[in-house]
């Protein structure tokens, strides 16, 4: 085996626990494909009856809305994203990157969104910053630009493609290895498809890629098809930035296994409900019961037999229903939304105040998450401005309102603070970008650089 091919010791376990997550956070046809990785077979059962439940299965899936609702709840408005010190050329490429931080038309709130449920999900989320390779060296600053050498992109990295890597005592990355799989045809009237397996190899100043292609049975060549120095060479750092989700905010390894028991009870009960359906009829009889039984048919009986019908009672299908119950109230629970009481939204008419009161703990969660986020997001956006030297002081706010309150009352808020008669031109400024930038959270950030520097000139 290659060396760039090896994985880290502790690859091949996370791995698995990633697939199983992955699962449980989509569910649908996904989840009910690989059915039988995750529906307990009874002890003896026959292979027919349990066949029979693999595809029958059904799977509630609350954990994938929890998951959801944090990323929609967090992201209601946009990060406000501010770049001091950017002038000219440095300004615009901020404002275009924002816009499109990806070169697929990706906004950069998109992105970390993306980023902040992959967290939730696996633990984990990574961003890979590269550089647009160019054939000719630039002369000048202005040259990188006017050939696209200096337009920053990122690249969003799965846990499962990070495969291996070295940390030093800081816990800082030496190197990394990245590998992905895509599989491909030269021509639409070829006949069989071809798997590509591509490692990318990053130290602190360079980056090596290799490839191989395999075609059916045949054995794949892996040989080096690119090197170089990569964009964050001359900071010394490797250009993957990790964010590693908290153990008690990882969401799905929270509720990942009450998900699971929740599944296997709520098929288990379905089963019997089935069951239930279709009486099993009892003969009380001394002689050989030889006759046919069915909906075309009749039974005759002597005088002193009898015919009858079993169904159970219900007394089990009450305690497995008030077991879920309490198995849904729970995965709600250690997912801080226990005040949800097994529905994202309640019927009932609450008050502002009355909200915000029930959401307190929820809140506190989420502006954890939301401090992480933008922690994330200024560590790539220093890397950059530092990359290019740009010379830029990067600041990244918001995360921190969660439609518990309206924008009115932040209005009134800021009214009454300004009321106060405090001497301050700063103080004001500051309000006053505050307030346009979460309304215009939807802007484009040149508009929001725009509305900020004339606040700041005024």
């Amino acid at each position: 085996m290659n060396e760039i091919e090896r994985e880290h010791p502790d690859y091949p376990a996370k791995a698995q626990i990633w697939a199983r997550y992955r699962d449980l956070y989509t569910g649908g046809e996904q989840f009910k494909g690989r059915a039988r990785d995750y529906l307990l077979p009874r002890l003896r059962e026959p292979r027919a009856v349990y066949q029979e439940r693999v595809d029958r299965v059904y799977y509630e899936n609350h954990i994938g809305s929890i998951v959801d609702w944090y990323a929609a709840t967090l992201f209601r408005r946009e990060p406000m994203l501010s770049f001091h010190g950017a002038e000219g050329g440095a300004r615009n490429f901020y404002a275009a990157f924002a816009d499109d931080c990806d070169l697929k038309g990706t906004a950069l709130s998109d992105f970390f969104r993306k980023q902040f449920i992959e967290g939730l999900i696996t633990g984990a989320s990574y961003v890979l910053v590269d550089f647009p390779r160019v054939d000719l060296r630039p002369a000048n600053r202005a040259e990188e630009e006017a050939m696209g050498g200096a337009r920053a992109y990122l690249v969003a990295c799965a846990p499962e493609e990070v495969i291996n890597w070295s940390l030093d005592r800081r816990g800082q990355y030496e190197w990394v290895v990245l590998r992905n799989r895509r599989l491909f045809k030269d021509k639409v009237e070829d006949a069989e498809w071809k798997a590509e397996t591509t490692w990318l190899y990053y130290d602190r100043e360079n980056y090596r890629v290799y490839r191989g292609v395999q075609t059916g049975s045949e054995d794949m060549d892996v040989a080096l098809a690119d090197e170089g120095r990569h964009g964050l060479a001359k900071l010394r750092r490797v250009p993957l930035f990790a964010s590693e989700t908290g153990e008690g905010q990882w969401l799905l390894n929270r509720a990942g296994l009450l998900q699971l028991e929740h599944f296997n009870k709520s098929n288990a009960l379905s089963w019997a409900l089935t069951m239930g359906l279709f009486a099993t009829p009892v003969i009380y009889s001394e002689k050989t019961f030889e006759q046919s039984v069915g909906e075309a048919y009749f039974v005759q009986l002597n005088p002193q037999d009898r015919f009858g019908w079993t169904e159970p009672e219900g007394n089990v299908y009450r305690i497995a229903a008030e077991n879920l119950v309490r198995l849904q109230e729970e995965i709600y629970r250690v997912c801080y939304l226990g005040q949800a009481g097994g529905a994202l939204s309640g019927g009932r008419q609450q008050s502002g105040l009355s909200k915000e009161r029930d959401f307190s703990l929820t809140q506190e969660v989420l502006r954890g998450y939301g401090d992480a986020v933008k922690d994330h997001m200024k560590r790539v956006l220093k890397a950059i401005g530092e990359a290019r030297e740009d010379n830029v002081q990067v600041s990244v706010t918001g995360l921190d309102e969660f439609d518990i309150g309206e924008f009115r009352m932040e209005l009134e808020d800021a009214s009454k603070l300004l009321g106060l008669g405090v001497k301050s031109e700063k103080l004001e400024r500051e309000v006053m970008k505050k307030l346009a930038l979460k309304y215009l959270c939807d802007a484009r950030q040149d508009v929001k650089d725009a509305v900020v520097r004339e606040i700041e000139a005024a």
